[in-house]
């Protein structure tokens, strides 16, 4: 499986911006899909996941009620929407997915995309 993440960019303090997660591939042994991040001198941390057979979301604390992950099978992407987004979100977002019945948390995916760069002005 491969991912194409794209969508990042600079926004003001309290903007918006929609990621996006093409998958290509195998895409039918998909099992979810998740967002992650890395900022300046941070370790990687999980944002959110979504089932690719359901509609079961999952979110870390700093995403929770500002940021929103969807999916889209037809076009086989997953989104997150970020609202109200602040300098501390200003990171490297990666996706990944995984095709092994597991955790959507647990961040040991097997594939992941090349990474989208949000910067957040204040």
């Amino acid at each position: 499986v491969q991912l194409q993440a794209s969508g990042g960019g600079l926004v003001q303090a309290g903007g918006s911006l929609r990621l996006s997660c093409a998958a290509s591939g195998r895409t039918l042994l998909i099992y979810g899909m998740g967002w992650f991040r890395q900022g300046p001198g941070k370790e990687r941390e999980f944002l959110a996941a979504i089932n690719w057979g359901g509609d079961k979301t999952y979110y870390a604390d700093s995403a929770q009620g500002r940021f929103t992950i969807s999916r889209d099978n037809a076009k086989k992407t997953a989104y997150l929407q970020m609202n109200g987004l602040k300098p501390e979100d200003t990171a490297v977002y990666y996706c990944a997915t995984r095709t092994v019945v597991a955790a959507l948390t647990d961040e040991r995916y097997e594939y992941w995309g090349q990474g989208t760069l949000v910067t957040v002005s204040s």
